[in-house]
């Protein structure tokens, strides 16, 4: 009797190689400077300065949907600080922060503030590749990946 099973992830013969120290420090740093950055825009948005009704309200949005717009960004930024769900935040935070560059290209704003998110993006995916095992194996930047099979041997 032939039965069909597909492996976890994690108990695949191919692995990517370990994360080095430098790219796991390079890593937490690129995160939280990008964590700490998005933390301070939320919690501004829960206490909307003047500063920050006057940039939504420029963008379209009416002062009312500051604070949710505020708890979604605090929400999605703690879920990419929680390594379990650093993932899951990644991608809510792409969601979000491609929100902010589709707001302003229709606002017409300035050339930086569309391509400020963008750089945050980058951030926010670069330090978690950097720094997360599981992202390397997803989506590997080499097609050589480190085998552990017994018959091949390791190779890089």
């Amino acid at each position: 009797m032939k039965t069909n099973t597909t492996l976890h992830p994690s108990e695949s013969n191919v692995q990517t190689a370990p994360v080095s120290k430098g790219s796991l420090w390079a890593g937490r740093i690129m995160s939280a400077f990008a964590a700490l950055f998005l933390l301070m825009d939320g919690g501004m948005k829960l206490f909307k300065p003047p500063v920050v009704i006057q940039a939504t309200v420029q963008l379209g949005y009416p002062e009312s949907t500051i604070v949710g717009i505020g708890i979604a960004l605090l929400a999605s930024t703690f879920l990419y600080i929680i390594s379990r769900t650093s993932i899951l935040g990644a991608i809510l935070l792409t969601g979000y922060l491609g929100g902010a560059v589709a707001s302003n290209v229709r606002a017409a704003a300035p050339l930086f503030n569309i391509l400020f998110p963008v750089v945050f993006a980058a951030l926010v995916w670069g330090g978690l590749w950097l720094r997360d095992q599981r992202l390397r194996q997803l989506l590997p930047l080499s097609d050589r990946p480190l085998s552990l099979s017994s018959n091949k041997g390791a190779h890089l």
